[in-house]
């Protein structure tokens, strides 16, 4: 038989009938047919053995799993044994170093203090006097340091007081440089001063009435803004003028008062717009009221903080009604301008009222005698014009005294009455 061969020739295979032979060029192979019983046996001994080889298969795969399992394991144990070997090789490292420097240290204190002694015998100085010496250079360069920082510190505070004109009170802090003070400790120094003491004295006070102490800043900021407003409202320049180190003292007690300086406006203005520039009624009525005072007696007292603001305006508004009935050519006391005061009477209405109480108390006083009714005084007009308790009864009386005089002469009446048309701000 003629098959290709892979040369490019052909094979002959020639078959012998008898033996099953084939043979060609160079080669001869023989194959010997099976039976159908050699098949069978053949295919039932290839089963027989396939569980055996697919056990063998998942054996080798289970080993095989397991090794690759545990080489992560090995390879973290091998890093940590690194890691821990590098440590330990560091710190021998370092341990090689200080021991180097230590050496190297006290050689070179060697060289440079352990020469010869003073006298030149050629004795080699004993370690402790090296050492001592050493120890005092160490301290000299830490004392040297303090002297940096603390100067530094000094500096800085007297910068800062000096933009107020107070680095005079910096200046006796000056021997603390040595000390090393951080401006911290310089501030707490400077503040048990007695030139600080006597510059803020103010804060002194405020913290025997229970206040807080001012900061430096705070305490100048507020002795600014009292000497605008004194500006602002034209008062002499004494009231404000600055002593030693930039004292203001007429300001202490503002402050310690706990004044604000809309406060003290306030003040200015009752004293100068409700006294002093107002009609020259309400000072005469005020001299009148409190004996021997004067103008610059007014303004003190409205700017005396131990004086409440609100008795101030109260006394002011007491003499305004005293003048509100001088104006009217009629006279009141102390006593009463204040009960006026007190029951809501102010300037501007004491002069209204009083001006009508004047054009009818006289003709009241003569119909009273007339008709001999209750005596109509003055006290009683107010009582019915300023709405005081007993106005009905005042009114009464009044009316009373019209109604006779209409019934004798006719017409109308000299007895003026209408009360004010305001409401009453206050009662006893």
């Amino acid at each position: 038989m003629r098959i290709p061969g892979y040369g490019g020739g052909d094979v002959m295979l020639d078959s012998d009938a008898t033996t099953g032979t084939r043979r060609g060029p160079g080669a001869t192979l023989s194959a010997k047919r099976m039976t159908d019983r050699e098949r069978k046996a053949f295919r039932a001994a290839l089963a027989a053995r396939r569980p055996e080889r697919k056990a063998a298969t998942e054996k080798a795969l289970e080993t095989a799993e397991k090794a690759v399992a545990e080489v992560p394991a090995e390879v973290e144990a091998l890093a940590e044994t690194v890691a821990v070997t590098e440590a330990e090789a560091k710190a021998a490292a370092a341990e090689a170093e200080a021991a180097f420097n230590l050496g190297a240290g006290y050689q070179r204190l060697g060289e440079i203090y352990g020469g010869e002694d003073e006298e030149g015998d050629g004795e080699q100085r004993d370690v402790n006097d090296i050492l001592a010496e050493f120890y005092a250079r160490i301290q000299e360069d830490a004392a040297a340091q303090r002297r940096a920082v603390g100067e530094s510190a000094y500096n800085l505070l007297f910068e800062e007081f000096s933009r107020y004109g107070m680095g005079s009170l910096v200046e006796p802090l000056r021997g603390f440089i040595e000390e090393g003070l951080s401006p911290a400790e310089f501030t707490i120094r400077l503040r048990n001063t007695d030139s600080y003491k006597k510059r803020f004295a103010a804060n002194q006070a405020r913290i025997a009435k229970g206040l807080r102490a001012l900061s430096e800043a705070e305490y100048i900021e507020l002795e600014d803004q009292y000497q605008n407003v004194m500006r602002t409202y034209g008062l002499p320049p004494s009231y404000y003028e600055r002593g030693e180190l930039g004292r203001q003292q007429g300001f202490e007690k503002f402050i310690a008062g706990d004044v604000s300086a809309a406060e003290l406006e306030d003040r200015i203005q009752v004293a100068q717009d409700r006294v002093i520039n107002a009609a020259p009624q309400v000072g005469q009525a005020l001299r009148q009221f409190y004996p021997d005072i004067t103008n610059g007696d007014i303004l003190a007292y409205a700017l005396d903080p131990d004086q409440a603001l609100t008795q101030i305006k109260r006394k002011v508004t007491a003499a305004e009604i005293g003048a509100g009935a001088m104006q009217a050519g009629l006279a009141t006391g102390l006593a009463r301008a204040e009960e006026l005061q007190r029951y809501g009477v102010t300037g501007e209405t004491a002069r209204e009222g009083f001006g009508v109480i004047a054009g009818g108390l006289e003709r009241g006083r003569q119909l009273s005698s007339i008709y001999q009714q209750p005596q109509y005084t003055q006290q009683i007009a107010e009582t019915e014009i300023f709405a005081l308790p007993s106005a009905t009864e005042a009114r009464r009386q009044r009316t009373r005294l019209a109604k006779l005089e209409q019934a004798t002469f006719g017409g109308g009446t000299g007895v003026t009455g209408g009360a004010l048309a305001r409401e009453r701000a206050g009662e006893i």
